[in-house]
């Protein structure tokens, strides 16, 4: 069998945890800042980690991620 490919984008947007959760990092923080409410800024600071059915589709991009 050959080696399983992983999606080059998937690898540069998204970490596996030790637990194997996905971090990704926040949506929806790219401009239009302004009109954002200081909490919305606030609470997105950093990564969030991704849903279940998130999760699995990522996964199935990076094959050999632990």
């Amino acid at each position: 069998m050959p080696k399983m490919k992983t999606k080059s984008s998937a690898k540069k947007r998204f970490k596996v945890t030790a637990n194997g959760r996905v971090i990704a990092g926040q949506a929806g923080k790219r401009h239009g800042m302004i009109k954002r409410t200081t909490k919305f800024i606030r609470t997105a600071r950093g990564t969030t980690t991704l849903s279940a059915p998130d999760e699995k589709i990522v996964k199935k991009y990076m094959p050999y991620a632990r």
